[in-house]
């Protein structure tokens, strides 16, 4: 990162948290509220039903929570959403209009829904500032790209992304000698460059000492409503942080959903998870 580039990080960070992150992403029809339909998801695997009449909805700029014990169906529902499994039976719907089983897994990213993984996938031997460039939406054509220069826009929307993820300080820093969960903020980063409506993060907090995941909560509650954010984790503690609504699967099904109050004191969440 430039020495110029720091300097706008350092001039254009009072800005940002005024103004806060502008909505992401192309244009979704979520005029009825919600911004993913889950109706019916069935998938089978080898006879195993890894979801069962999975129904679920997500409100648009929502941050939703979900938790449940190993075997219960949330990745397989994050591969659903995201185009990697085709679910046996049931729809599931980007905003009004968009059949996501009809999509390839790139033409859903492309469409504005954004996957982390449990492990982050940063390239150590770019700099911070350089791994967001390259994650930048972008003519990715070999012209292009040899030509590329950012725009002042593209360098304030890299700038505002440094900030959000707490790097702000890091930019010229090689992502390969971040902390664990400098990297998990870095790969957050990089999904924010794609302009998603949509974020699925897997177990973020994974792995994390207590004040990157206390850091983590706040990088989480702050993407909502700019964002519609799926949290999937199973840090009690964490969920407790950021969580608005808890729905917590289990064989393949929504077991219970509600504030985490209500979650937390229903007895068939105990059973079967909390209780362990």
């Amino acid at each position: 990162m430039s020495a110029a580039a720091m300097r706008t990080v350092d001039s254009g960070s009072s800005g940002i948290a005024q103004a806060g992150m502008r909505l992401a992403g192309p244009n979704v029809d979520t005029t009825h509220g919600p911004i993913l339909y889950l109706d019916g998801i069935t998938v089978a695997f080898d006879g195993f039903k890894a979801l069962n009449d999975l129904s679920l909805t997500i409100d648009d700029g929502e941050l939703r929570c979900i938790i449940g014990p190993n075997g219960a169906g949330k990745t397989t529902m994050m591969d659903v959403i995201t185009g990697k499994t085709r679910p046996d039976a049931g729809t599931a719907f980007f905003g009004q209009t968009i059949d996501l089983s009809q999509l390839t897994e790139a033409e859903i990213a492309h469409a504005g829904i954004g996957r982390k993984f449990q492990k982050p996938t940063v390239f150590e031997r770019h700099s911070v500032f350089e791994n967001l460039e390259l994650a930048m939406k972008a003519d990715k054509r070999v012209r292009a790209t040899i030509d590329a220069r950012p725009s002042r826009a593209e360098l304030d929307r890299i700038v505002e992304v440094l900030v959000l993820i707490h790097l702000a300080a890091e930019g010229d820093r090689l992502a390969g000698s971040l902390s664990h969960g400098q990297k998990q903020w870095l790969e957050i980063g990089m999904l924010l460059m794609q302009e998603p409506r949509l974020l699925l993060l897997d177990e973020p907090v994974a792995g994390m000492t207590d004040e990157e995941t206390m850091r983590t909560a706040e990088l989480c509650m702050s993407l909502a409503g700019q964002h519609s954010v799926v949290v999937v984790e199973h840090d009690m503690d964490f969920i407790a942080r950021i969580a608005r609504t808890v729905t917590v699967l289990h064989e393949g099904s929504v077991l219970a959903e509600g504030p985490m109050d209500v979650v937390q004191a229903d007895p068939r969440v105990i059973e079967v998870y909390l209780g362990r």
